[in-house]
């Protein structure tokens, strides 16, 4: 029998990222979304609605997250669904909640004519740039206004 664990999300960070290290050294960061859902009802009417999704991410898409994305911001995320569980401290009752683990984190353009890859202006400068030329796997490689498509194409 076959298995697929796989989330796509596009949505604005509810908050600013969450960056803390593991006792190891490993950065992870925790990131909150509100996605919205938009239709019509069968009355013709616009309905709304939107919905919060947790997301962990780890290593340097963690720390791109928090050098980046800031509270309103837009992202994508590549992931998989991962169930959290522990005995709540008050009741000891358990608890689970489901959130996403974050593979891949691309930055997306904020709605006012800027670029997801570019950093936001407050971190511009010379070494904001620099990161941006050689991103890790997963990260937006170029502001959309300096893609450039290869000419050979593999298939």
């Amino acid at each position: 029998m076959a298995n697929l664990n796989k989330v796509m999300l596009i949505g604005n960070l509810t908050r600013d990222p969450e960056l803390r290290y593991t006792p190891s050294g490993k950065a992870v960061a925790d990131i909150s979304l509100a996605i919205n859902r938009v239709w019509n009802n069968e009355q013709g009417q616009k309905q709304e609605d939107t919905i919060f999704v947790d997301v962990t991410l780890w290593g340097r898409q963690a720390e791109l997250a928090q050098q980046y994305l800031s509270k309103g911001r837009c992202a994508y995320i590549e992931g998989r669904l991962q169930m959290d569980t522990w005995d709540d401290k008050e009741t000891g009752k358990k608890r689970s909640k489901l959130k996403v683990v974050g593979d891949q984190l691309q930055f997306m353009p904020d709605g006012k004519g800027g670029s997801g890859g570019s950093p936001p202006p407050s971190q511009g400068g010379p070494q904001a740039s620099q990161q941006r030329s050689a991103p890790p796997h997963g990260a937006t490689a170029a502001p959309a206004n300096e893609f450039q498509e290869e000419d050979d194409i593999p298939f």
